[in-house]
């Protein structure tokens, strides 16, 4: 369930939003929603993904070698399973 909050803005800040909202083919709401969602992430996780997918592309090999059974398949890999 979503929750409602009302905020107050000038003119000016209001027009900027529907210039950007426009550009982008969005909503004055759909910006703000992001910009809190962006208020609240926890910079801790910036990045993670890729620090996360580095770390398995330099790593795979080495498990593979010391756990063959239990090898994922990986799409980069020539014959392997998807």
């Amino acid at each position: 369930m979503s929750k409602s909050v009302t905020i107050r803005v000038d003119d000016e800040l209001h027009a900027l939003l529907k210039e950007r909202a426009e550009a982008e083919g969005t909503t004055v709401t759909a910006l703000i929603t992001q910009a809190a969602h962006d208020a609240v992430r926890d910079p801790r996780l910036e990045g993670a993904t890729a620090t996360f997918r580095a770390f398995i592309d330099s790593h795979a090999d080495a498990f593979d070698q010391a756990f063959p059974d239990d090898a994922p398949g990986r799409l980069d890999a020539p014959g392997r399973a998807a």
